[in-house]
């Protein structure tokens, strides 16, 4: 294996890593600072480090640090005390697993050797997704089972009810695209994604299947456990449900999980529905030919954002206080993302002025691809967000319908008629 191969490898679990768990203090940050613009209130904004708040971002350190430090309790009616404990952990690892074949763009060619953009390049494609995101279920159906409380073991019943509905009218949906793709690798799928409709309308699975979208994005939230379908921990009836009896890190496996299966679940569903990597109206190859007008194009794009975010900034980080720490802190990152963006500016210049070669041309579409599927994935989050804090809990009968006499039936539907549709137009 060669040296650019190792590399590409760890650039991709790295990724994978970051994304799937490493974001999770910036999701609980934007979770709080959406919620709270949502009610009119402020959010988190006052702890720091020195000058630096970040809008809040810091208390969601601040959080982090406290579970890590805080006693890790273990009550002593718990009788399955190996279970007690593996139980995040799997939940955990299912979450994070489930993001690993994601395709974070096109396959990179370095020196006419293909590597797969994914952590995990493995052959099962959508079909690892479906496994592990089934699979996470164990870990809140043993937390809950083994925490010996009545609202631990009903929040895991529910959860167990709850995957048993929602995942059938996901498998389902799924078909529907495996027969409009007509593969199961994710990397095909996004590829089948490039065209257009009439030149205009670019050829996403949400326009391509649009039932199977909704039956998907559905099920997607109820398989991650969020609002409205989060009835294994329903606060108002069970406490916390399942992992009511968990403190310190163990509590907090219980969050990066959730938060894990959120950024998964919001990756599949750019992936099979929004396009992927796939910039519209700009396939792989269109990228390759007219890198010269991309890069021309990013170099405009740049300094633009940067004076809209910056302003922004500084639009709203002013204290009515005398606490002169936010302008400090407004004027070091202002000075930040101006810097970044004109290294960047430059470097980009410079690709034009000396030439990229096949090599560089292959590696800047790659990095333009998966800017774009960072795009779309971050989109896709704040619509997690933005329905949780939005959308009222389900009573459980209310979830427990909407699965096996509404999603199911209409799933069943679109799978017949993908079908006839298939057929006829291959005749």
């Amino acid at each position: 294996m060669s040296i650019e191969s190792i590399i590409i490898i760890v650039i991709n679990i790295f990724l994978a890593i970051i994304l799937a768990v490493g974001m999770t203090p910036v999701f609980v940050w934007w979770e709080r600072r959406v919620s709270g613009f949502m009610q009119d209130r402020t959010g988190p904004n006052r702890c720091n480090i020195g000058p630096f708040r970040l809008g809040g971002l810091i208390q969601s350190f601040a959080d982090m640090l406290k579970l890590v430090f805080k006693e890790d309790f273990t009550p002593s009616h718990i009788k399955y005390k190996f279970f007690f404990t593996i139980a995040p952990i799997i939940v955990f690892f299912c979450s994070f697993l489930t993001f690993a074949v994601i395709p974070f763009a096109d396959v990179l060619v370095i020196d006419g050797k293909e590597n797969i953009m994914q952590a995990i390049p493995s052959e099962l494609g959508i079909m690892w997704f479906i496994a592990f995101a089934g699979l996470s279920v164990y870990g809140i159906i043993l937390g809950g089972y083994s925490s010996g409380s009545k609202y631990g073991l009903l929040g895991s019943i529910r959860a167990s009810a709850q995957v048993i509905s929602y995942e059938a009218a996901m498998g389902l949906a799924i078909i529907s695209m495996i027969l409009s793709y007509g593969s199961i690798h994710l990397t095909d799928m996004v590829n089948a994604q490039a065209g257009t409709y009439l030149g205009v309308i670019p050829m996403w699975g949400i326009f391509i299947q649009p039932l199977a979208a909704i039956i998907f994005i559905v099920c997607a939230f109820a398989e991650t456990n969020r609002a409205p379908f989060d009835l294994a921990e329903g606060e108002s009836e069970l406490v916390a449900g399942y992992h009511t009896e968990y403190s310190a890190m163990k509590f907090g496996l219980f969050q990066v999980g959730e938060y894990a299966a959120m950024s998964a679940s919001s990756a599949i569903i750019v992936t099979l529905f929004f396009g992927g990597y796939q910039i519209p109206w700009l396939d792989t190859s269109a990228i390759q030919s007219n890198i010269t007008y991309v890069i021309m194009a990013i170099i405009v794009i740049l300094p633009i954002k940067a004076y809209i975010l910056t302003t922004w900034m500084k639009k709203n980080n002013r204290s009515k206080n005398d606490d002169t720490s936010r302008a400090k802190e407004t004027k070091i990152l202002t000075f930040a993302f101006w810097g970044l963006s004109l290294f960047i500016m430059a470097i980009l210049v410079l690709f034009l002025i000396t030439g990229l070669g096949t090599n560089g041309i292959n590696i800047v579409t790659t990095v333009i691809q998966v800017g774009t599927f960072l795009i779309k994935f971050f989109m896709m989050a704040f619509v997690f967000i933005w329905i949780r804090w939005t959308v009222l809990r389900f009573r459980y009968d209310q979830l427990q319908m909407l699965g096996w006499k509404v999603l199911i039936p209409l799933a069943l539907l679109n799978i017949v008629v993908t079908a006839i549709v298939i057929v006829v137009g291959n005749n």
